[in-house]
C-alpha cells in the first residue's frame, strides 16, 4: 500500500468521524501554582466542533484520492 492511498484512507475515515460525532474535545491545563508542598492547577474542557461541509469534503477528497492518486498517467 502506497502513501497515497493510506492518506485517501485516512481521511475518509476522519470525515466520516467528524459527520458520526461532529465534533471532539480535550482538557487542558493552564494554571499551575506551586506552594511549599501544595501543588493547585486548574483543568480547562475544551470543544472542537467539526463541521459538516469539513466532514463531507474530507470524504470527497479522500475518494478522489483513492481512484485517482494511484493511477500513472
Amino acid at each position: 500500500m502506497n502513501a497515497v492511498r493510506i492518506v485517501a484512507i485516512a481521511l475518509i475515515v476522519a470525515g466520516a468521524l467528524g459527520l458520526l460525532y461532529g465534533g471532539f474535545s480535550y482538557t487542558k491545563q493552564t494554571h499551575q501554582a506551586k506552594l511549599g508542598p501544595i501543588e493547585l492547577s486548574v483543568n480547562e474542557q475544551q470543544t472542537v466542533n467539526v463541521p459538516v461541509w469539513m466532514g463531507v469534503g474530507a470524504i470527497v477528497v479522500g475518494g478522489a484520492l483513492l481512484l485517482f492518486g494511484s493511477k500513472k498517467g
